[in-house]
């Protein structure tokens, strides 16, 4: 068993005694499952989705440019062998067309996706005081951080549904108490609340939708003063693709899986 697959089996087998009601097989084996990652092109997605083809999966990577992953496909097919698929679909998430393009892309490629992470964000600007925060500042990160995640999953689901088995995964984020990022803060919330009310819809679908916080990383959206490395989010990032059972509307830190208690 690998390092990988062995952290993975931990942060589930964490997970469970976290939610005593979590109920289902220790983990699922998504060997050949087809996987989108958004946001792929470096920090978390990149991280997710490295991880996610090391466990056997075939995974779609988007960005905004094709040309911009072509490094990063060519790193998971050296890692994770030649008998992963690694496909690419590019497409700006502020723009419907582009979005239904993409989805249709990966619809194409797989015949199904059945993982989905929708990690792609934008941070708003440090607005000082913070009721100089404009509607613009809203309207972008509404459109990127909430508008789009629900659009792709809206194409994505129909076919998860078909199948009985999905697994979408909302990169959410646990800031507060920041109402000079308070486009980017509320957008995420907005997520959320999607998340926990369609839960009650997807109940003995096969299909599960949960939330995850990374936590502060050191990426382009996080800053380089942020406390953690982008490898911080594995295994905690890949325990809500890996659970069975009728696990809904979770909240999923990363951060809570980087160093498990002892004897979990």
């Amino acid at each position: 068993m690998g390092t990988a697959t062995q952290q993975c089996l931990l942060g589930v087998l964490t997970a469970r005694k976290r939610y005593g009601s979590l109920s289902g097989n220790m983990a699922l084996d998504i060997s050949g499952k087809w996987a989108l990652v958004t946001g792929a092109k470096g920090g978390i997605g990149r991280v997710v989705a490295t991880e996610l083809a090391r466990l056997g999966a075939n995974v779609i990577l988007h960005g905004r440019s094709k040309r911009d992953l072509d490094a990063i496909c060519d790193d998971i097919r050296v890692q994770c062998g030649n008998g992963r698929r690694v496909e690419r679909v590019e497409g700006d998430l502020s723009c419907a067309a582009d979005m239904d393009k993409l989805t249709d892309e990966a619809l194409d490629f797989s015949g199904g996706v059945d993982i989905l992470y929708n990690n792609a964000a934008i941070m708003s600007p440090h607005r000082a005081p913070f009721w100089t925060v404009t509607a613009d500042d809203y309207r972008l990160c509404f459109e990127v951080n909430f508008l789009a995640p629900v659009h792709i999953t809206s194409k994505l689901l129909p076919s998860m549904l078909k199948r009985k088995f999905g697994r979408i995964i909302q990169v959410s984020s646990g800031i507060r108490d920041q109402p000079e990022l308070g486009a980017y803060a509320i957008s995420k919330a907005a997520l959320d609340k999607y998340v926990r009310d369609c839960a009650i819809r997807l109940r003995h679908t096969g299909v599960l939708m949960n939330l995850l916080d990374p936590g502060w990383i050191r990426t382009n959206l996080g800053g380089p003063n942020a406390p953690n490395d982008t490898s911080s989010v594995v295994p905690g990032a890949l325990v809500p693709a890996l659970l069975d059972g009728e696990v809904h509307g979770q909240w999923f830190g990363a951060q809570d899986f980087a160093h498990p208690p002892t004897g979990a």
